[in-house]
């Protein structure tokens, strides 16, 4: 498989290393075929990359503190972008610092100069304050979540969204998708069968994997997209019995921090 399954890793149990422009990034999963990427990637303070340049690949990014300017459009706290490939990034600019969630389409280095885009694909810029709360996800769907859209690819039909979660809030099916479902925990905890997920936490899923029961003690933000297409969800019929305090059991990724 040219990306693993990862369930899951904490962010923090990985190093930074440093990019040729400045930039720290943690690489959280990465296709060896395409190139493809998720990474953390910390801007410092007064960081600029002058002029315009622009990827052949699609950058997603959600900001999860701090600053990031690109094209003249100023992202801070939980906001949110998705530029085509051949978006054209003009003077970009950190002020303050800021860390950010990233997930580029391939490995292509960016092109210096302007480029040309797929206009109905760009999601220029959404803030998760102002983006209102959907539910009525599944019939099956547990009560106690909202999810808040950020992209329905009109081209791919790939998918983002933030899930948000009530305290207390389990679910009682595992499940599965025909997509590759990837997650970033923003805030809070999750519990499933692989242990406990702190905020960092994050898993890259192959399609038909089964998953799950997940709950929560704390209540969580999420941070969810989908690869190959719209996400749709086969739950089992049997219920099972859901465990508050599992054991840590990772797939994929070792774990150091205690």
């Amino acid at each position: 498989m040219p990306r693993p399954h990862i369930e899951f890793v904490q962010q923090q149990d990985l190093p930074f290393e440093t990019l040729t422009d400045g930039l720290d990034f943690k690489r959280l999963s990465f296709d060896a075929e395409t190139g493809a990427s998720s990474s953390l990637v910390r801007y410092p303070t007064n960081w600029r990359r002058p002029g315009a340049i622009h990827y052949e690949a699609d950058d997603e990014f959600y900001v999860l503190s701090g600053d990031l300017t690109i094209s003249g459009t100023t992202y801070t706290e939980h906001c949110y972008g998705f530029l085509p490939a051949g978006f054209t990034q003009r003077d970009a600019h950190s002020q303050n610092g800021a860390l950010v969630v990233r997930f580029l389409s391939s490995g292509a280095a960016p092109v210096p100069g302007a480029g040309v885009h797929d206009e109905q694909r760009l999601v220029g810029y959404l803030s998760m304050f102002e983006q209102p709360w959907t539910g009525n996800f599944h019939p099956q769907f547990p009560l106690g979540a909202g999810r808040k859209w950020l992209r329905r690819d009109s081209v791919t039909t790939d998918e983002t969204w933030i899930l948000g979660t009530l305290p207390l809030r389990n679910g009682r099916r595992p499940e599965k998708h025909p997509v590759v479902e990837e997650m970033y925990l923003i805030s809070g905890e999750l519990i499933g069968p692989q242990g406990v997920m702190r905020h960092g936490a994050y898993f890259w899923r192959p399609p038909e994997v089964w998953h799950g029961p997940y709950g929560s003690k704390t209540g969580c933000l999420m941070l969810f997209r989908t690869v190959g297409g719209p996400l749709s969800t086969v739950y089992t019929e049997e219920e099972q019995e859901f465990d508050w305090n599992p054991s840590l059991k990772p797939i994929g990724v070792v774990l150091t921090r205690a």
